[in-house]
């Protein structure tokens, strides 16, 4: 069954989502699990490489 073109985030309607892209901008912590590997990732390879 389809969602007629629409969709609801609970965590949008209380601000978690605002909240946490805040704090990463912020901090430069990435809130994702993606993001966080990525920066542990990059690291990793700085200390190899550089």
């Amino acid at each position: 069954m389809g969602k007629f073109g629409f969709s609801f985030s609970l965590n949008r309607l209380l601000g978690i989502t605002q909240a946490k892209q805040k704090f990463a901008r912020s901090t430069g912590i990435p809130t994702t699990k993606g993001g966080m590997e990525r920066k542990i990732g990059t690291s990793i390879l700085k200390l190899f490489f550089k």
